[in-house]
């Protein structure tokens, strides 16, 4: 199987940084437990935004938790606190130089 990468960009609603962080940690721990989560975290990123970065085992583990009930609590905690849906993307890693640097 080939792992797959995911960056999901939040755009929080002015004043709301905050809140919608606290929202998204909430469930990290269980997400954490899903088969197939290799990484899952969220950063605070310069421009305002709120990234999360994620590595699944498997496009399949990736699609199982896109359908979870944590998936769908989380939309439901955020909806209030981001000006417009996130940015998703999912990538293929490319291996270069190193593993423990070259491979996410």
């Amino acid at each position: 199987m080939t792992a797959v990468v995911v960056t999901a960009i939040f755009y929080p609603k002015p004043g709301k940084k905050q809140k919608l962080a606290d929202a998204m940690q909430r469930g990290i721990a269980a997400v954490h437990t899903e088969e197939g989560c290799e990484l899952y975290s969220i950063h605070d990123a310069e421009d305002g935004t709120i990234t999360m970065i994620e590595k699944w085992s498997s496009v399949e583990a990736l699609d199982a938790h896109g359908d979870s009930d944590q998936v769908k609590i989380f939309r439901a905690d955020v909806a209030d606190l981001v000006e417009k849906p996130g940015l998703v993307t999912r990538m293929t890693p490319i291996p270069a130089g190193t593993e423990a640097q070259g491979l996410l």
